[in-house]
């Protein structure tokens, strides 16, 4: 029985080596995979990219997409063993259940990767739904400075100082965003 999958953490846990690996994986054994990442994340149009040097071509999505509709025509064109999807967090609600309605339905297995809450401790709209309905919630760690689990991402301006409003999303790296423990993002956003 297929299931949809979501892989959750702060920023710099890893998760796009990890949604390469498992994408190696498949290929290795032979088997079809399609990636998609969201289009929001200009700073690697079409790729799926880690910090560690990693990549991969991806299918690319935007809050419009109907990634049900688009992913099953590929599954009629050559069957697909597994749907990876990054940046899992700018999904709609709809296109969660969409991705839901793939392992339920078309017996494809989803595996979802991103970031569970944003700058200010809140959740992303598709990562509420993921942790929602999901089949499997797995939590991929990051370190804070401290050594303690980091669970939170504080964005900084250019000059290091905590950011405490704004848009939800703002796409950057590690000179936008630390991985924090709550302890310490805590601390960094009441100075």
């Amino acid at each position: 029985m297929a299931k949809l999958y979501f892989y959750y953490a702060s920023m710099n846990a890893g998760k796009s080596s990890s949604l390469l690996q498992a994408d190696f994986n498949y290929r290795e054994r032979g088997m079809r995979t399609m990636v998609w990442t969201a289009s929001l994340d200009t700073r690697s149009a079409g790729l799926v990219q880690s910090r560690i040097g990693l990549e991969a071509e991806a299918h690319r999505y935007t809050d419009t997409t109907d990634l049900w509709h688009a992913i099953v025509a590929a599954h009629g064109e050559a069957p697909l063993d597994c749907v990876l999807v990054d940046e899992a967090q700018f999904l709609t609600g709809a296109q969660v259940w969409q991705l839901a309605r793939l392992a339920d339905e078309a017996g494809i297995p989803v595996l979802c990767y991103g970031l569970r809450t944003d700058f200010r401790g809140e959740l992303f709209p598709g990562s509420a739904v993921l942790l929602g309905i999901a089949d499997a919630l797995v939590e991929l760690k990051a370190v804070c400075h401290c050594g303690r689990k980091a669970t939170m991402n504080l964005r900084v301006d250019e000059s290091g100082a905590p950011v405490k409003e704004g848009q939800q999303t703002e796409i950057g790296g590690n000179d936008r965003y630390l991985a924090l423990c709550r302890k310490h993002f805590s601390a960094a956003l009441a100075s």
